[in-house]
């Protein structure tokens, strides 16, 4: 497989959100990620981890992270702190420092403050509890921080927050000049020691990432660039997490936090596990951002060499896999080994297969017979005598391909009768390996 050259993708932004505990960090995370933090689906397993959030401000997409979620474990104080602060340098593009206005300027927020001087990122103070006049008066004396403007805020009650987002966002890196990258960009995620590593030495044949059998070896994403079979690939592992000053290995919200980051800059995404530890919760957690991120998913069953095998044991393997990851019905499932190379040569064409159908566009007229067909097959529902109608349906987007469907009544449209037309259109259309969207719209 041979190189290509380096060429630089740009992510979404990350926002750390940064304090000590009790200035009301977590609140302010929720009220800026607002509903999209508490996107849960009813699907079992489908998990989503309120450490990482999408969030949007002017038409401007970031990422953000609350470190207050992060577990330390039984780290002293103020160590507690720092590890908190290391964590958001080592990620974010724009610091948010949180501090509260009626209690004042703390010994623990002077020592957050010498943290991010040294960090070199931009950081935006945002000082919160400021819900009344009498407390706001107080803002100014966190001109003492050096920080410049403080933006006074009130998470509770939402106060302030335009101003300080404007202000974030006039941080963010300017992505002007930015090479384009036409190649396939996947990620491998999962826990850590379940082969990562293991499998990107074996698809490049080389010692591309230092491969070891104790559990959090790899400290970094790193990027890999090849071709296979006339495609370009760019191969990104997130294996581990990176150790800087006192972040501790047992952090594992922390990595699963990077393998976010990681699925949001991809095409594809491939949820390795171990065939000898079986399923997680998680290989789940990760899997169901995956999912809710609309990227195309491939599951791979690492270290399958392992296993002492029947005639059974592949179908019975696969029909757990369904089970427990109920929404990731539509991802295929490949049993390989990287000590091996078991059926790794069959990875680049699948990859392939699965982003040209996560980018598939479907003509309207064909994409109609196909829905009133289904519909002829099995009548919509009704209720109280009204009766649910689909008049059109066209689709609207790619990377996932989505579906707006007009109707008399979305609120007509049961989950169990959107799912029957999602399988209808998977029957008729190669979407293996990639969410479908579907949204009813009632017709004007």
């Amino acid at each position: 497989m041979s190189q290509l050259k380096e060429e630089f993708v740009m992510a979404y932004p990350v926002v750390a959100i940064v304090g000590r505990p009790n200035v009301g960090k977590s609140t302010l995370f929720n009220r800026i990620a607002g509903e999209r933090i508490s996107i849960v689906e009813d699907t079992p397993g489908v998990t989503r981890d309120r450490i990482y959030a999408p969030a949007e401000w002017l038409g401007t997409e970031f990422r953000m992270i609350d470190t207050g979620g992060i577990d330390m474990g039984d780290e002293p104080f103020l160590s507690q702190i720092t590890q908190q602060a290391e964590i958001a340098i080592d990620e974010a593009d724009v610091i948010v420092f949180i501090v509260s206005a009626p209690e004042g300027i703390t010994d623990a927020d002077e020592k957050v403050a010498k943290i991010l001087y040294r960090s070199k990122k931009p950081v935006v103070l945002a000082v919160n509890k400021a819900d009344n006049p009498e407390v706001r008066e107080t803002v100014y004396d966190f001109y003492a921080l050096g920080f410049g403007d403080p933006y006074p805020v009130s998470g509770v009650h939402g106060l302030g927050l335009g101003d300080l987002l404007d202000a974030v966002i006039k941080e963010f890196p300017d992505e002007a000049g930015t090479p384009q990258d036409d190649s396939i960009r996947f990620s491998l995620i999962g826990r850590p020691n379940v082969g990562k590593s293991s499998l990107v030495n074996a698809m490049l044949g080389e010692d591309r990432v230092i491969v070891s059998n104790i559990a959090g070896t790899t400290r970094d994403a790193v990027d890999t660039k090849f071709t296979a079979d006339g495609t370009h690939f760019t191969m990104v592992d997130t294996a581990g997490i990176r150790k800087r000053g006192k972040v501790y290995e047992n952090t594992e919200r922390y990595s699963v936090m990077r393998a976010m980051r990681a699925i949001d800059d991809s095409d594809v995404v491939l949820m390795v596990m171990n065939a000898e530890e079986g399923i997680r919760e998680q290989d789940k957690r990760v899997a169901g951002y995956a999912h809710e991120a609309g990227r195309g998913v491939i599951i791979l069953v690492n270290k399958w060499d392992t296993l002492k095998k029947d005639n059974h044991t592949l179908t019975d393997f696969q029909n757990l896999i369904r089970a427990e990851f109920q929404y990731l019905s539509y991802a295929p499932i490949l049993f390989v080994s990287a000590k091996t190379g078991q059926r790794l040569d069959q990875l680049p064409a699948l990859i392939k297969r699965v982003s040209k159908n996560h980018n598939q566009r479907v003509q309207s007229a064909t994409l109609n017979d196909v829905i009133m067909d289904a519909i002829a097959l099995n009548p919509t529902p009704s209720d109280n005598g009204k009766r649910l109608r689909v008049y059109y349906a066209t689709q609207v987007a790619v990377a996932p391909p989505t579906f707006v469907v007009f109707v008399n009544d979305p609120k007509m449209m049961h989950f169990s009768y959107e799912r029957f037309l999602e399988n209808q259109i998977r029957e008729h259309f190669d979407f293996e390996g990639t969410p479908l969207h579907l949204i009813e719209r009632a017709r004007k």
